[in-house]
């Protein structure tokens, strides 16, 4: 080996790296153009401006003192009670998901028994029970939570419950052949024979929360969060403030789908080598 190839090599892979990161978001970037350059020469006042959004944004949210991460009052009053009842709703699903999900999948009568009336509650549409939550909680953060929690819970219990009927019976077999005690077949066996089902049934739960909790947010009588702003705005006709928050909520979920993804990257790493596909 030579050492031209030696510095041709970095070379290559920082220009492979380049063209990935262009193919990835070139898209992205012509279409925001186009979005700048359609509403300008419209000039209606229904679809401002992706410049003006973005300005708006920054002067709604990220205009704050650096002592509190650049978050203006606006953002602490709305943008943190919203992502905080989000993330309590999607943690205790995937607690008491994966939780009923695995004693449901290694028991099989108690599947045969359940899983219709699983199956019949996962199909109501979450926001067709937003009045029974107001009767038993209230408009507030506990009813918020609660349905939250109603339409996030379904796709973890029910691919947990998946992933755990389908533990390979060899490696159980083997584990009781070799006195392995019940905690230990299901922290060394069937937690990790279930965590990429669970993995794809959270990925679901995550759409579902950040929906559940914009949708809860936007019934009359609350009193924060981003729904709420929404709705303030359009009372206002305020549509560049409405803008703001239907966008801010588009890059939550890209950055929250994100984050899931790179954690289940690692998590699932020797998953991935184990069937040959990691990259």
């Amino acid at each position: 080996m030579t050492a031209a190839s030696i510095g041709r090599r970095p070379s290559r892979y920082g220009l492979g790296v380049l063209t990935a990161v262009l193919h990835r978001w070139l898209v992205l970037v012509v279409g925001v153009a186009a979005w700048e350059l359609g509403t300008r020469a419209a000039a209606s006042a229904y679809f401002p401006p992706p410049s003006e959004i973005v300005a708006r944004m920054y002067h709604l949210w990220f205009a704050g003192p650096a002592s509190r991460l650049f978050l203006t009052p606006t953002a602490m009053t709305n943008i943190v009670p919203s992502l905080t009842r989000m993330g309590i709703g999607l943690a205790a699903s995937v607690v008491v998901g994966v939780a009923l999900g695995i004693a449901l999948g290694r028991s099989e009568r108690a599947f045969e028994y359940l899983d219709p009336l699983f199956q019949f509650a996962r199909v109501i549409p979450p926001p067709t029970l937003v009045p029974v939550f107001i009767v038993l909680f209230k408009i507030g953060s506990q009813m918020q939570v609660a349905s939250i929690i109603f339409s996030a819970i379904w796709p973890v219990l029910l691919n947990t419950a998946d992933g755990a009927r389908s533990v390979d019976q060899l490696q159980m077999a083997t584990a009781r052949v070799f006195k392995l005690s019940a905690a230990d077949r299901l922290f060394k066996i069937i937690i990790p024979s279930t965590l990429p089902k669970i993995f794809a049934g959270l990925r679901l739960s995550l759409s579902l929360s950040l929906i559940l909790m914009v949708f809860s947010e936007l019934l009359p009588g609350t009193a924060n969060g981003i729904g709420f702003e929404l709705t303030d705005a359009q009372s206002r006709s305020d549509l560049p403030g409405m803008w703001a928050g239907i966008v801010l909520l588009g890059v939550l979920g890209y950055v929250l789908n994100t984050v899931l993804l790179v954690v289940e990257r690692r998590v699932l790493a020797w998953h991935r080598t184990s069937r040959g596909t990691d990259n």
